[in-house]
């Protein structure tokens, strides 16, 4: 059976996505590995072993095209409400709670939040199959 390690996205600029992910997520490096044309980083923390792999292209100058193929990842959290505090408080800029409801029942509890180059995270209550 197949085991799910990581999502790479790239990046811009090294330090703010490290800083942005830090705040947000209390991901940390875990590996940095350099290359002569690109860096690779991985961020993780203790809740899970699935790992946020940064890509940092050296010759890379202006925002990447996030196109309309990007979704986004998704976290979960113990209380949505107060990260979502948390995050308006750090000045990381959340959109609006959401309760999702699907025939009038709570589905999921959310909120999304901008990375510093553009990709979308979603923050859901744990809850359901939302562990």
């Amino acid at each position: 059976m197949a085991k799910m390690i990581h999502s790479m996205i790239r990046v811009l600029e090294e330090k703010r996505s490290i800083e942005f992910y830090k705040l947000a997520f209390s991901l940390e490096v875990a590996d940095r590995l350099e290359f002569e044309d690109f860096v690779l980083v991985y961020l993780s923390n203790s809740e899970t072993d699935f790992e946020l792999e940064l890509t940092i292209n050296k010759s890379q100058t202006q925002s990447y095209d996030l196109g309309d193929g990007y979704g986004h990842v998704a976290v979960s959290v113990e209380d949505v409400e107060a990260e979502h505090e948390r995050f308006t408080s750090a000045g990381l800029n959340p959109r609006k709670l959401v309760d999702f409801k699907n025939n009038g029942e709570s589905v999921a509890k959310f909120f999304f939040v901008a990375d510093p180059d553009g990709y979308q995270i979603e923050v859901l209550q744990r809850a359901g199959r939302f562990k």
